[in-house]
């Protein structure tokens, strides 16, 4: 009984903490102030960098490596491919196939479903 009420006491402790700290936050952002870190790179330099990676050598290739970029500026190679990323025409990977088992996935979790086949002469007859 006595760690039931020292387990209600520490439960409603947390509950106030975390209500002032919910109050302060949406206190600073009434005030314009916002969390995170600031930006490494502002507007200016992710242009210049964009330049710097999009520079060609006489050769045909790259002038600059995405490491030497990122170096010039003090920065990471991810934090250069991220402000690359916008402008990088990468699809991505193929979407998957269709099942070809006559298997598929309910849009609800639950277990596997057969869906009905049509032969090739059904398909005919329908259209």
């Amino acid at each position: 009984m006595f760690f039931q009420i020292l387990g209600a006491i520490a439960e409603f402790e947390h509950a106030l903490m975390s209500e002032r700290t919910m109050d302060g936050l949406e206190a600073a952002r009434a005030r314009g102030r916002t969390g995170g870190q600031k930006p490494k790179l502002g507007s200016r330099q992710v242009a210049l960098a964009r330049q710097m990676h999009e520079e060609v050598a006489q050769d045909g290739k790259r002038r600059y490596t995405v490491q030497q970029v990122a170096d010039e500026f003090g920065v990471t190679r991810p934090t250069i491919y991220r402000h690359l990323g916008s402008d990088r025409a990468d699809p991505g990977p193929a979407p998957a196939p269709p099942p070809e088992h006559g298997f598929t996935r309910d849009a609800l979790p639950g277990p596997l479903r057969r869906t009905p086949r049509t032969s090739p002469d059904q398909q005919q007859s329908a259209s």
